[in-house]
């Protein structure tokens, strides 16, 4: 359904003499041949779409690596998604195994008694988070050197993790629009941060 909504929306823009892009994301993917499953069926639904509407239009299938796992494994994963997007919330989640809707009964101590700095999930962990979405980048690029990566959470539009995101070579943040201001000042001061 999703597919057909994507690509369906797509062609009648292609109609209109509008050029688009479509990429579909694959959620929660922990293991390469979870990936391929749903490839598979988004591809024959397209092929389907296509047959259909006797028109085609160029789409890529990529995945949103929310679990270690799916980190630890990018090379694979990349072998065939053709890219990631980190989903920053359900990452931090798992691997700090804190619950979101359970964070707020203790947060306030791990502050007080400065076991956390700041909330892991207002402000992206670099020393753990951030390294799975460096290694994973790294490992998906060796597979696929044009892969696109980049974030999606409310991290897209906090200044240092947009900074980190930049620094790792991540191609975009995204972020509830009211944060997005903020997401493009820091991506500029990262920009120019990098030419000093």
């Amino acid at each position: 359904m999703q597919t057909r909504a994507i690509l369906g929306a797509a062609l009648e823009l292609k109609k209109e003499g509008i050029e688009t892009h479509p990429e579909i994301m694959v959620p929660l993917t922990g293991i390469l041949y979870e990936f391929q499953q749903q490839e598979k069926v988004i591809r024959a639904e397209a092929a389907t779409l296509f047959q259909e509407m006797g028109d085609s239009i160029e789409f890529k299938v990529g995945t949103m690596i929310e679990v270690p796992r799916a980190a630890l494994t990018a090379n694979r994963i990349a072998s065939s998604a053709e890219f990631f997007s980190f989903g920053t919330n359900d990452l931090t989640q798992m691997t700090f195994g804190y619950s979101r809707d359970d964070i707020a009964s203790f947060l306030p101590i791990y502050l007080e008694k400065k076991i956390l700095k700041v909330d892991p999930f207002q402000v992206l962990d670099q020393n753990g988070v951030g390294q799975l979405i460096r290694m994973a980048t790294e490992k998906g690029r060796a597979v696929r050197p044009d892969l696109k990566c980049g974030i999606c959470g409310e991290h897209g539009g906090e200044p240092s993790s947009v900074k980190f995101c930049h620094k790792v070579g991540l191609n975009y943040v995204s972020c509830s629009p009211f944060r997005v201001p903020i997401a493009r000042l820091a991506a500029a001061q990262a920009a120019i941060e990098e030419t000093l």
